[in-house]
């Protein structure tokens, strides 16, 4: 509950944050608010077969592939004069909410994600069509998680090993084609990929992937289309330049580990810590990349090789020495800058590990959400050689020699 409540105050940061921040750098007497509109989708997708409850290892004894969503959104589009970044000729954000069926309501439910999201015009096709990228980031309620604690309780989910959690992290990106009809209606089509998981803050934690077609109406009120006119090129003042990130973060996770019989969940939580200090060179005003130093500490790291009685539900652990538990890496990172957001992507290698949890490749996706120009809050999730998840990255960042 408590790393949910942090979840809801971050969404609430999320979607105060960029009103807030605009207001406060936009010119005096302009408007910042170009339009606002509504938009109802729905995405038809295909579930990732990653575990083998998804394969065929459930009640129903079939394979789960299919998954069906509904989205209800309301957006604003800001003037980009009141941004910190006119990076984009176009940009919205708003808040959404969405019914997600698995076609499996016994073992996994058919959970409601609430969520913020920024949608971006990366590319005019045409007078009427454009490309768009668009993330999200939010929370699911209504998961039916593992369970197998009274075998007579309805609430008994045995075979469900991928869900441990009643609320868990929802994370989208889609990539669109927008035709506008006329000034007020248009139509949206694409893919779209969406991520659920708990962050490793419960087991189990394999986590949930989908890809799918995106099909939907939106309904545009325009408050001032002749002002959206003069904000359509990019800023002409902009100079390439290097930038420094540097981020501290925190968070907790669940372990589980293989011994010599079953998997075993190790009794408590333990503690992650990491910053990294990321030189970037800003090839544009949307795009900026380069490479990351990052420093890890994961109190549960390598703990399955300090385990005492192996062989029998009794297991106890050692504490790992403190060299087994921190790695350093070098990551090779890309960033997409937008008003107030930016969303990062990094694939890296440890070259300072001991055992097995550390030594590999290990994969990043963060969102940092600017509170002044330098400041901004970061949000994080960490995966391990591809597939295995590590841990939630909450915390806080600077930037240094930032000349946009």
């Amino acid at each position: 509950m408590l790393l949910t409540g942090r979840l809801l105050a971050i969404l609430a940061l999320l979607l105060l944050c960029p009103s807030a921040f605009a207001a406060g750098d936009r010119p005096a007497g302009d408007s910042l608010v170009v339009s606002h509109g509504v938009e109802l989708d729905t995405r038809p997708g295909y579930l990732f077969q990653t575990s083998p409850f998804f394969r065929g290892l459930n009640l129903a004894g079939r394979p789960m592939r299919n998954t069906l969503s509904a989205h209800l959104r309301y957006s604003l589009q800001l003037d980009p004069a009141g941004c910190s970044s006119c990076g984009f000729p176009s940009v919205s954000q708003g808040v959404g909410i969405a019914y997600n069926s698995f076609f499996n309501r016994r073992e996994l439910g058919d959970p409601v994600s609430v969520y913020v999201f920024q949608r971006v015009k990366a590319l005019s096709l045409a007078p009427k069509l454009s490309f768009d990228l668009e993330w999200a980031l939010g929370l699911s309620f209504g998961w039916r998680p593992f369970n197998i604690d009274d075998p007579s309780s309805p609430e008994y989910n045995e075979f469900n090993t991928v869900v441990g959690s009643r609320v868990n992290a929802y994370i989208g990106l889609g990539f669109l084609l927008d035709y506008r009809i006329d000034r007020n209606w248009s139509m949206v089509a694409g893919v779209d990929l969406s991520h659920y998981s708990n962050g490793n803050t419960t087991y189990p934690n394999a986590g949930v992937n989908t890809v799918g077609l995106r099909l939907g109406a939106v309904r545009s009120f325009v408050s001032a289309p002749e002002r959206a006119s003069r904000y359509v090129k990019m800023p002409s003042q902009f100079t390439r330049h290097v930038s420094y990130d540097l981020v501290v973060y925190g968070s907790y996770r669940f372990k589980g580990v293989k011994l010599e019989t079953d998997p075993f969940l190790v009794p408590g939580k333990f503690a992650v810590a990491g910053l990294y200090f990321s030189p970037m060179y800003n090839f544009s005003p949307i795009f900026r990349a380069g490479l990351s130093l990052d420093a890890r500490y994961d109190e549960s790291a390598n703990i399955a090789a300090h385990a005492v009685n192996p062989w029998s539900q009794q297991t106890k652990f050692y504490r790992p020495p403190f060299i087994e538990q921190i790695s350093v890496g070098v990551s090779a990172r890309a960033e997409l800058v937008m008003p107030v957001f930016s969303v990062s992507l990094g694939v890296g290698r440890n070259f300072v590990c001991t055992g097995p949890d550390t030594d590999g490749f290990y994969q990043i996706a963060a969102l940092k959400v600017f509170l002044t120009r330098s400041l901004f809050i970061h949000v994080g999730y960490q995966l391990f050689n591809f597939h295995e998840p590590n841990n939630l990255m909450l915390g806080a960042g600077f930037r240094f020699n930032d000349k946009r």
